[in-house]
């Protein structure tokens, strides 16, 4: 059983930062694929960026450039950093774990509780 803790959520203006962490609790796969994904209201759930444990990073075309993920091994935590935050980044961002797959999007098994961002204009 592995539990995602989230946290790092919050309100900006459009062009602020943010960074989401995320510390993962009991880890069931040696191999693993570790990723946020997002839902805005009245949209589907997409993919933002994933990482896995051979720290090799993936990330949708709408967020290159301004998204950063990054693992700290030591500390079981992935982390999020936005940057150029635009009001289309407005989501509950949900914390997300796999086993390793070049499908790791479809083969989540475990979500965090999930943590609001806000973008202003």
């Amino acid at each position: 059983q592995v539990q995602l803790v989230e946290s790092g959520g919050g309100s900006v203006q459009a062009g602020g930062s943010l960074r989401l962490s995320c510390v993962a609790f009991g880890y069931s796969y040696a191999s693993y694929c570790m990723g946020w994904f997002r839902q805005a209201p009245g949209k589907e759930r997409e993919g933002v960026a994933g990482i896995d444990s051979d720290g090799k990073t993936w990330y949708a075309d709408s967020v290159k450039g301004r998204f950063t993920i990054s693992q700290d091994n030591a500390k079981n935590t992935v982390y999020l950093r936005m940057d150029s935050l635009k009001p289309e980044d407005t989501a509950t961002y949900y914390c997300a774990y796999a086993p390793y797959s070049r499908r790791w999007k479809e083969l989540v098994d475990y979500w965090g509780q999930g943590t609001q961002v806000t973008v202003s204009s």
